[in-house]
């Protein structure tokens, strides 16, 4: 299946069009190592390894920096209380208690766990003009980005972790309750 390159600064298009994510998430919260497996080195794992791991709509963003369309995302709903971890690796990246509806068509949180590292955008990132690109920090897997307006919704941080939910797996607390 070919991807088209879609980015947030030409969402606008793909909502026009029409277009909704392809492919359904796999597997919920991949850890390290399971009892009995080695550690895995994930900034060694080979290109091959990853198409293998992931479903080509996780590659896709995680490996190759695209971006799912918006509103595409199972997760972009998603009130359970729990987890978000990364499709890739397994990392705790993002609690639910710190998610907000943001109104984009992605997944938003205004904190992170430390699982997020920032890539940097430069000066144009600094005055809000575009986006600080966030990965994992344990398989550098890109995740979204991050920007500082979350004053217009009245964030804590007042910032925006605006992230392709393709991305992540969430696992719900054992209580499965709604975060309100």
């Amino acid at each position: 299946m070919e991807h088209q390159h879609f980015t947030r600064r030409n969402s606008v298009r793909g909502v026009l069009a029409g277009g909704i994510g392809l492919i359904p998430l796999t597997s919920a919260g991949r850890r390290n190592a399971k009892a009995g497996e080695e550690e895995v080195d994930w900034m060694r794992v080979s290109d091959g390894e990853w198409r293998q791991r992931l479903t080509p709509q996780q590659y896709f963003i995680l490996r190759e920096r695209g971006t799912e369309r918006p509103f595409s995302s199972p997760l972009y709903k998603e009130k359970r209380r729990g987890t978000f971890y990364c499709a890739g690796c397994g990392s705790a990246l993002f609690e639910s208690s710190k998610k907000f509806d943001s109104g984009t068509g992605w997944p938003s949180f205004y904190d992170s766990l430390k699982g997020v590292q920032v890539k940097g955008g430069g000066l144009a990132a600094l005055v809000g003009l575009s986006g600080e690109e966030l990965v994992c920090k344990n398989c550098n897997g890109h995740l979204g980005d991050r920007f500082n307006d979350g004053i217009l919704w009245n964030t804590p941080t007042g910032l925006r972790y605006c992230i392709d939910g393709y991305a992540l797996n969430f696992v719900p607390n054992k209580e499965e309750s709604v975060v309100s």
